[in-house]
């Protein structure tokens, strides 16, 4: 039996060790809410596997196979649909705005101003005064930017405006059309346009490698 448990483990780390390189190269921190569900099911998967030495070791291999497959077309949908990247991983969200905290978004997200407190603390903030833009990101973590930083503004993704963004330093649809009209770039052309220290700079999906 002991025997039969030492050959499923090796051939289930070696196997799980392909499987992650198939998902793709993922810090823990930066793992999405489909990567996380993979990942604690496969885990599960293994571990009955290995528990029960009568069992076929295919009992878990096809699961995981399966539940891999699944995380692969969720991935690529989400690359293609940000409609979809959206609803499936959630989006990065403002917490604070030039200083002042957005209530509205911080009840949505069950996110509590001790929450807040505490990561602006680890992250040497002693002031919500002193921050830009605090963005809570899919991962939980806080991205901070002072007063002092310039945080470049996602205007433009693969041809699809970010209306919010453009709300949020007040300007308009027309404004942005304006800019690639000067630019001589159109809209659908665009693979990435942020802005920053009061320019927009615009990457072509041409200028691609």
């Amino acid at each position: 039996m002991y025997f039969i448990m030492i050959i499923k483990t090796t051939i289930l780390y070696f196997f799980i060790m392909f499987v992650y390189r198939i998902m793709g190269k993922k810090e823990v921190g930066q793992l999405s809410i489909v990567d996380l569900i993979v990942t604690i099911l496969i885990a599960e998967l293994a571990a009955i596997s290995i528990e029960n030495a009568e069992s076929s070791i295919f009992v878990s291999i096809i699961p995981i196979i399966v539940l891999v497959a699944i995380q692969i077309i969720l991935s690529y949908t989400s690359l293609k649909s940000k409609s979809f990247r959206h609803f499936v991983e959630g989006k990065p969200t403002v917490i604070i705005k030039n200083g002042r905290i957005v209530f509205s978004e911080m009840v949505k997200l069950r996110y509590s101003l001790d929450d807040l407190v505490l990561q602006l603390r680890e992250q040497g903030i002693n002031s919500i005064e002193e921050v830009k833009f605090a963005i809570l990101e899919n991962n939980g973590e806080l991205s901070v930017f002072d007063k002092k930083s310039s945080y470049p503004l996602p205007l433009i993704l693969d041809g699809v405006i970010d209306y919010s963004v453009l709300n949020d330093i007040n300007k308009t649809t027309g404004w942005l059309y304006r800019v690639l009209k000067d630019k001589n770039i159109n809209l659908e052309d665009v693979f990435y346009a942020f802005y920053a220290k009061g320019n927009t700079f615009v990457i072509k999906k041409s200028d691609l490698l």
